[in-house]
């Protein structure tokens, strides 16, 4: 059963990801909307956030009884 928490995590690790996927997608149109800088600062930042969101929502959910 998922808990609050674990719902959190996910929702964050899924916003996290669609902001990764977009990045990409701007960076590769070659004129991104924010500039190329702020956009590769959005990737960094959201790669680790989706797996390490993902991760504790995962270990969240197996530490249930």
């Amino acid at each position: 059963m998922m808990t609050p928490k674990g719902g959190v995590l996910l929702l964050t690790s899924c916003v996290a990801a669609i902001a990764a996927v977009g990045s990409v997608f701007e960076l590769s149109s070659g004129a991104p909307k924010f500039g190329i800088g702020v956009t590769w600062i959005i990737l960094a930042i959201s790669i680790p956030l989706v797996a390490g969101a993902f991760y504790a929502a995962v270990k969240d959910a197996n530490s249930e009884p």
